[in-house]
């Protein structure tokens, strides 16, 4: 079966997602990339069947996303991907993961190249798998968010689930 197909196949499904910003400095009523990546997710079909904000403390961001993947079928994290002392999503996420994804981190630095040139390099955005569980780490920048959302994640969301049930 080819890409088109698998994609096509999985077209009507809806994912259950958990949805989790890392930040010391927003709160529930400025988180905008959150809301985002909730908006995003509910126009294209799929049910956020929780919400998290987290400080950036990698121990508490290991412990929601792997909480998370016990009940959800994506989990998409925002914030904390960048190089600054306190950015320790990666960090955190990695250890859990079983197998990664490095196309997506790929793809999207050179999607974000094609926005904001070589600062794109600074971004460490990744994806991979926990059990039948898809995670993806974004940064906190609406736009990155909106960006990562709209190209990569939600065309193959769907797919990706999929593959990870089967």
């Amino acid at each position: 079966m080819s890409h088109t197909e698998h994609r096509e196949s999985a077209s009507d499904a809806s994912v259950r997602c958990v949805v989790i910003t890392c930040s010391d400095t927003r709160t529930p009523e400025t988180d905008a990339s959150g809301d985002l990546i909730a908006e995003l997710l509910k126009r294209d079909g799929h049910v956020v069947v929780r919400r998290h904000l987290v400080r950036e403390n990698p121990g508490e961001v290991a412990a929601a996303a792997s909480k998370a993947c016990d009940f959800a079928e994506a989990v998409i994290l925002t914030g904390g991907t960048g190089l600054s002392a306190r950015d320790g999503t990666v960090e955190a996420v990695e250890p859990l993961l079983d197998h990664t994804l490095p196309g997506f981190g790929e793809l999207f630095r050179m999607l974000s190249y094609n926005e904001i040139g070589p600062a794109a390099m600074l971004s460490r955005a990744l994806a991979g798998v926990k059990g039948k569980t898809i995670l993806f780490a974004l940064p906190g920048s609406k736009n990155a968010v909106g960006l990562a959302m709209e190209k990569l994640i939600l065309p193959e969301l769907r797919h990706i689930v999929r593959e990870l049930s089967r």
